[in-house]
């Protein structure tokens, strides 16, 4: 299948995910990926640009070795889809609280050296984003209608607060990483679908029961 034959496919697997809805705010940064506007106020960010995005992400992510390019969230939607994202390429995960220091203090015990870093939402991870900044490191960013992008060196424009869009997003990044790097042809399927990308609420149920206990023990 040509790369021409294989793009309305993905459009339209993906346009119902959720991926393009944005939220009622929407920033300068953002404007531009914005197409219109819902009965419902929310600003919906333009498909085309955001499969668009999504292969010039993966060819910025496949310019750097990708066993020192990690992926992180503070956004418990997002475990799921990173823990697939990084099995397929290889990357690393750093999940929930990102701890200060990680990319600045070489005296802690886990400070690392990444060559990029890619984050789930700029206002999550901001701690992410800032050490990043100060350490030279460049960042990738999905960003949702009213993220603030300034530090951000590459875009995806995407929801990044729904469970299935988040999913979808991850999706499509791994896709087009494995597509770029001559793993897969555009006419194969993934080894996972993009519901397996997606984290379920029993999961996050028990990952906050789970906290909740520790957080009793600790103060124990």
């Amino acid at each position: 299948m040509s790369e021409q034959a294989g793009i309305p496919d993905i459009k339209k697997k993906v346009i119902s995910t959720g991926i393009r809805v944005g939220t009622n705010v929407k920033t300068k940064f953002m404007r531009q990926f914005i197409n219109q506007a819902s009965p419902e106020g929310l600003y919906m960010l333009d498909i085309d640009q955001i499969l668009t995005r999504i292969k010039t992400a993966a060819t910025f992510v496949n310019h750097f070795d990708i066993k020192r390019v990690i992926v992180c969230s503070g956004r418990e939607y997002a475990n799921m889809p990173i823990e697939k994202f990084c099995e397929l390429t290889g990357a690393r995960m750093m999940l929930g609280r990102f701890m200060p220091g990680t990319l600045t203090n070489p005296s802690l015990p886990f400070y690392t050296e990444p060559q990029l870093i890619v984050v789930s939402d700029p206002e999550i991870d901001r701690q992410a984003v800032v050490e990043a900044t100060n350490a030279g490191i460049p960042v990738v960013g999905i960003a949702n209608t009213d993220n603030l992008t300034s530090n951000i060196d590459v875009i995806i424009p995407a929801n990044n607060r729904g469970r299935k869009a988040l999913a979808t997003t991850f999706w499509l990044l791994s896709r087009e990483i494995l597509i770029q790097k001559g793993e897969l042809t555009e006419s194969q399927a993934m080894k996972y679908e993009i519901d397996d990308f997606e984290t379920k609420i029993k999961e996050v149920v028990e990952d906050e029961e789970e906290f909740q206990k520790k957080n009793y023990r600790s103060r124990s």
